[in-house]
């Protein structure tokens, strides 16, 4: 068990974009010709990639932060739980929250999660999206 200095230091090494698995996606989106802007802040939630001519949203979520359900990555830490669940079922809520209102505004939401990634490709998962879709 890390020291709470430890983690802390852990914690603030946390980025909110450029994100590993953001990058990825973000070279297999180029590699397939799709063109997309990054981080709108005019957008709720700044999606991670905004794809404008298909009117559709990304985000590249991590399976801990953003709670994937049934994912082995999204286990609380066993120090402070009360604090990680409050702070967590929040991502969550807002993460649905501004979900539903991209929608309401006529954009298409697609959510990426980290173990995905893993699993099948950032490429395959495209084309799942924007390729075999035929948006």
């Amino acid at each position: 068990m890390r020291s709470s200095e430890s983690r802390s230091r852990n914690m603030q090494a946390v980025r909110g974009k450029n994100t590993k698995p953001e990058l990825v996606v973000r070279k297999a989106a180029h590699s397939l010709g799709l063109r997309f802007r990054l981080h709108r802040s005019d957008l709720l939630g700044r999606p991670d990639l905004t794809f404008p001519k298909w009117q559709t949203v990304l985000f590249v979520n991590g399976c801990f932060w953003h709670q994937h359900a049934n994912c082995a990555r999204s286990k609380l830490p066993k120090g402070n739980k009360e604090f990680w669940s409050t702070k967590l079922t929040r991502n969550v809520e807002r993460d649905r929250r501004n979900y539903r209102l991209l929608e309401e505004q006529g954009w298409r939401v697609v959510v990426i999660w980290e173990c995905d990634l893993h699993r099948s490709g950032a490429i395959g998962l495209l084309e799942k999206h924007f390729i075999r879709s035929s948006i």
